[in-house]
């Protein structure tokens, strides 16, 4: 069986991978027998840990490799060193993100260029780093993590909702570019997910409503969501297997929403 055609012979990149989303993709693909480079800004003890962890309990091969998705060179160093470690890059998926929310007029310059940064630039940069080896391989799958807020706006997002605007226009320019070669590009927009940063809030968002979780949850975090449910990383993750398989060569340039209804309003 061609490496192409083989998920178990497959390497992928999952920036912002250390928790919540990201680790839930990285575990998904893991399982669906890809080698997994997981990454974020810190350099620990308990980062290399986790790798092993999640390539052992699958029984794959898997690094960890720093680098602020804030800086271009680090973002284009992140490739090559999984390219170096594993011959080549199959699978790359743009997760790492932040926020900050204030009115435009006071949102602070750093803030803004951060937020740019992580959530817009760092994507160019490694998709450009890992177009190359998919291109030798033959073969590949490109898939963005941006977010409902690239297909709607909220206020004092006004930074994170004009990168993941900007995440689907990357997108779809990739998927254009790379539509002969073999090599796919797709964005996954998800409503609110239940992650341990989210679920943190919960109980801060209980006391400042008077409410108690259930209704805290139905009725302030998730009122855009018609569902009244969060999205899981296992949902995302599960999309990510798929858009990363065969099955999925024909889609490409897609954003596709995972939000229990929230744009289809």
């Amino acid at each position: 069986m061609s490496k192409a055609s083989n998920p178990a012979r497959r390497t992928a990149i999952v920036t912002g991978s250390t928790s919540g989303i990201g680790l839930g993709i990285a575990e998904a693909l893991a399982a669906s027998g890809c080698n997994i480079v997981l990454n974020s800004f810190s350099n620990t003890d308990s980062d290399h840990a986790l790798v092993r962890d999640v390539a052992g309990r699958h029984g794959v091969e898997g690094a960890y490799i720093q680098a602020d998705m804030s800086d271009a060179a680090a973002c284009r160093a992140l490739v090559e060193q999984a390219a170096q470690r594993f011959g080549t890059v199959d699978i790359l998926v743009n997760n790492a993100g932040i926020q900050h929310v204030a009115p435009v007029e006071e949102f602070p310059i750093d803030k803004w260029n951060a937020i740019i940064a992580i959530n817009l630039s760092s994507s160019f940069h490694t998709i450009a780093a890992a177009i190359p080896h998919m291109k030798r391989a033959g073969h590949g799958r490109i898939v963005n993590i941006a977010s409902a807020h690239g297909l709607r706006a909220s206020p004092f997002k006004s930074a994170y909702v004009s990168a993941k605007h900007g995440v689907l226009g990357l997108t779809k320019t990739v998927a254009l570019e790379l539509a002969e070669e073999k090599i796919t590009c797709n964005a996954i927009c998800p409503g609110y997910v239940l992650t341990p940063l989210v679920e943190a809030q919960i109980p801060d968002q209980m006391k400042v409503h008077h409410m108690d979780r259930e209704t805290v949850v139905r009725e302030v975090m998730l009122a855009r969501q018609p569902s009244r449910e969060f999205v899981t990383v296992e949902e995302i993750g599960g999309l990510v297997v798929f858009l990363c398989s065969d099955h999925a060569a024909q889609i490409t340039g897609a954003a596709l929403p995972v939000d229990g209804g929230w744009t289809a309003q």
